[in-house]
């Protein structure tokens, strides 16, 4: 299927490494000229050569701190700048949830809610406030935000707070936008095969014995048994920003493999 993406514009954050890296590489395999954001500027230079090399689209790494709306700002101005618009707005840009965590009630603080929340939730929303009048001037455009099964589970305070969060924000993103030709979802990955989780499986493997494969298998707990690539998540995200999804707004689509057991209706 032709996506009828060739020629789109987008800025993707958190797009140095993981599921942003794997969806900006998505986007510029199918023709998207892409602004990349993360904090670190080294790793992130790297990241937009290497999609540039492979898909022979126009990359941009701009070193973003989401958690300043100022920074947020001149990241949409230089992408307007240096592209000739936007269209798209994949919003990946967060810490990542530790799975060593403290989850019970009382040692969930106030500070760690905050930190969640000021990064994924209002990260978020400063990068879709900043992107939407361009969206809207212009009568079409995407936002995608990355959240997660976390919203679907009670297994942390602060981790289920920021996800539903994000759902929230998309829905009410996309009944505000819709009238303007503009689509908002939400996508919630589950355990997700990124350098992250190579990395801390690796650790394990060390400690325990047990090899990267046998602890992937015992992690994945979806109906496919199977850890999902980023790359599979990325296809579900390059899809959802294309003008093929016009019929999908303000829904949150799970791409964690399957959850088994409950109905989601």
């Amino acid at each position: 299927m032709n996506l009828d993406l060739d020629g789109k514009r987008a800025i993707v954050t958190g797009g140095s490494r993981g599921i942003g890296l794997a969806v900006a590489r998505g986007l510029a395999a199918e023709g998207v000229d892409v602004v990349i954001a993360a904090r670190s500027a080294e790793p992130l230079a790297a990241a937009a050569r290497a999609v540039t090399a492979e898909s022979g689209r126009r990359v941009l790494g701009i070193a973003t701190d989401t958690g300043d709306d100022e920074q947020v700002r001149r990241l949409v101005e230089r992408t307007v700048a240096e592209l000739g618009g936007v269209d798209i707005l994949v919003n990946s840009a967060a810490t990542p949830w530790s799975a060593g965590a403290s989850t019970d009630l009382a040692a969930t603080a106030d500070d760690i809610v905050r930190r969640e929340v000021e990064i994924k939730v209002l990260g978020y929303l400063r990068t879709a406030r900043a992107v939407a009048p361009h969206l809207v001037a212009q009568g079409w455009g995407r936002i995608v935000n990355i959240s997660g099964l976390g919203a679907r589970q009670a297994n942390s305070i602060a981790q289920t707070i920021r996800n539903v969060s994000v759902s929230a924000l998309t829905k009410n993103l996309a009944d505000e936008l819709g009238p303007h030709g503009v689509n908002v979802t939400v996508v919630h990955p589950g355990l997700t095969r990124t350098e992250r989780l190579a990395e801390r499986l690796a650790a394990q493997s060390a400690r325990s014995g047990k090899s990267v494969s046998e602890l992937e298998t015992e992690a994945a707990r979806n109906s496919l048994r199977r850890v999902i690539d980023a790359e599979d998540v990325a296809n579900v995200v390059t899809f959802l920003a294309s003008p093929r999804s016009v019929a999908i707004t303000g829904d949150a689509i799970a791409a964690g493999g399957g959850v088994p057991g409950p109905v989601y209706y």
